[in-house]
């Protein structure tokens, strides 16, 4: 169960008492790693009456290349900093870097969160 409430330590270690139980609108979801790959997407209820679009997988970008966007293939994950497993994995968070058609290029977007991959070019 992923919890989004108030920790029950404190930053010193000591423990805090809860002030309620935990609640509906606190729980979190797994978090959706987007793989390399046929397209593939999924709906998910989010707050608020409205929903949310997740990648599981996917296999274009769209890369700005000085202001102009084009739309290009993903063919590798290089380097990801929020996990150095998840390069060997193919899996595309915000800030990875991945190989398209047009070079190398920096994740913008979070595909699990809002379904496409937007991404700009390293120099």
């Amino acid at each position: 169960m992923n919890d989004h409430g108030r920790s029950i330590r404190k930053r010193t270690g000591g423990r805090l008492r809860p002030i309620a139980k935990r609640k509906k609108h606190q729980l979190g979801r797994q978090p959706t790693e987007t793989q390399v790959g046929e397209k593939k997407f999924k709906t998910v209820n989010a707050r608020g009456n409205s929903q949310k679009v997740r990648a599981i997988s996917t296999d274009v970008a769209s890369v700005s290349i000085d202001g102009e966007v084009r739309s290009t293939e993903i063919e590798d994950v290089i380097e990801n900093p929020a996990n150095p497993n998840y390069v060997r994995r193919n899996i595309i968070t915000k800030g990875a870097l991945i190989q398209t058609g047009e070079g190398t290029a920096r994740v913008t977007s979070r595909p699990g969160q809002d379904g496409q991959v937007n991404a700009v070019i390293e120099e």
